[in-house]
């Protein structure tokens, strides 16, 4: 048998705990999962392990389809070759599951939004950071204007490249072609949300003002 580590371990001691109560109490919903899932609200958030959507949320299985990346980013329609994977899940969302919302998340303290911001990983092989500096060069167009007003350190500065991550994913959500159709008609409602880590409160996305107010 593959010897555990403690980290593992850990883990499996909280499944023991899903089966023994989660699971247990949840029977119904789990047996009527099995037939398939119908969330009505996407929710593309941050990697980040401190920023869960579904604790955020207090939901249960089946509820919200989420995906997860590095600064909670989505890239513009692209017709180009390869592994496109906000792409086919926003697709898969809107088309398969006829979700009615998309929620764009970002959070505080966001590792990727101030590489971002400093440029720290720029040059950086592939593998050695070079992959996370091609994701986050998304930002750049909206960089110099953070760095002309905050500099490239300090909160002001970190907070308002996150701020500004959420609406370039919202502005390159409605590249694609399905939300160009789905949004106009009301079928498809775009939110953009900020989670501020150190005070545990949600800020949600006035796009007319430009403005994140408190939930």
């Amino acid at each position: 048998m593959t010897k555990l580590t403690p980290d593992f371990a850990a883990l499996l001691d909280g499944y023991t705990r899903f089966r023994q109560n989660g699971y247990v109490e949840s029977r119904e919903r789990w047996e009527a999962l099995r037939e398939g899932q119908e969330p009505k609200v996407m929710i593309i958030a941050c990697s980040d392990s401190r920023v869960d959507p579904t604790q955020i949320f207090d939901v249960s299985p089946g509820e919200i389809f989420v995906v997860r990346n590095v600064a909670a980013l989505v890239p513009p329609f692209e017709t180009t070759p390869g592994q496109h994977g906000v792409s086919a899940a926003l697709e898969f969302a809107v088309q398969f599951l006829k979700v009615t919302e998309v929620l764009v998340m970002g959070h505080g303290m966001c590792g990727g939004c101030n590489a971002a911001l400093t440029q720290a990983l720029h040059g950086n092989r592939l593998g050695e950071g070079g992959f996370v500096a091609s994701w986050i060069s998304m930002l750049d167009p909206v960089r110099d204007s953070i760095v002309a007003e905050h500099g490239t350190s300090g909160r002001h500065a970190e907070r308002a490249m996150e701020h500004e991550a959420v609406k370039v994913s919202l502005a390159n959500l409605r590249t694609f072609p399905c939300v160009q159709e789905k949004e106009p008609t009301g079928e498809l409602t775009l939110r953009g949300a900020y989670f501020s880590i150190n005070e545990g409160v949600l800020h949600l996305l006035d796009e007319a003002e430009g403005k994140f107010k408190p939930a």
